[in-house]
């Protein structure tokens, strides 16, 4: 892992998260990399992180779905080797994946996996094209907007438990802390390659507020 870094913000202020290389990010380097063309992706089920930790940024980004990828974007990870538990992640799935699903659940792309169904469900493009997202952390609230539509409006100070989500719904079990205990600052990190199914991911940026 190299050092944060310190490429040169734009005059709004977003800067990309990773440098061209990748020197930046701390990942298995047998499994991560960046095409000519700015493109990330995975050969396996490993994450790639930020070289530091973040607190009140926004962070846009583009993915491609593979057929029934699973994938997100992890953030507020306080521990990189047991991140599960010890982080928000925000949902990148094909919706498209189960035909017979009819309504977003906590596992749809735009989800915060677990705790929260995005407010609208398929806006995810179907395999082979590119999807843009933005997530804007402040604190405790974290909104997620997919393809130019806010999907989620989250409060983590409202959950306070760790086995059920503020509308009775269950959290999975590998999920136990409460996210109002959770700390607002940690490390972004992107999922790899889930199974047979690929992530592309281009354009990642970030702008601390």
């Amino acid at each position: 892992m190299c050092a944060l870094f310190s490429g040169t913000a734009d005059a709004k202020g977003w800067q990309p998260l990773f440098a061209a290389d990748l020197s930046n990010a701390d990942c298995d380097r047998a499994v991560w990399s960046i095409d000519k063309d700015g493109v990330i992706s995975a050969t396996a089920d490993q994450a790639i992180w930020s070289a530091g930790t973040y607190e009140n940024f926004e962070l846009e980004l583009e993915f491609k779905n593979d057929k029934c990828t699973n994938s997100g974007v992890v953030i507020y990870c306080t521990d990189k080797k047991d991140w599960i538990p010890n982080a928000v992640e925000i949902q990148i799935a094909d919706d498209y994946c189960d035909s017979s699903a009819s309504s977003a659940s906590t596992g749809s792309c735009g989800a915060v996996y677990g705790h929260l169904a995005p407010s609208a469900f398929r806006l995810v493009k179907k395999p082979g094209e590119w999807n843009k997202m933005k997530i804007t952390a402040k604190g405790k609230n974290i909104q997620v907007t997919l393809n130019g539509k806010k999907v989620i409006n989250m409060d983590m100070s409202l959950w306070t438990s760790g086995k059920t989500n503020p509308d009775g719904s269950e959290i999975p079990s590998w999920l136990p802390k409460p996210y109002a205990e959770l700390p607002t600052k940690g490390y972004i990190g992107f999922q790899g390659k889930h199974g047979q199914a690929l992530i592309w991911f281009r354009n990642i940026r970030i702008k601390e507020l």
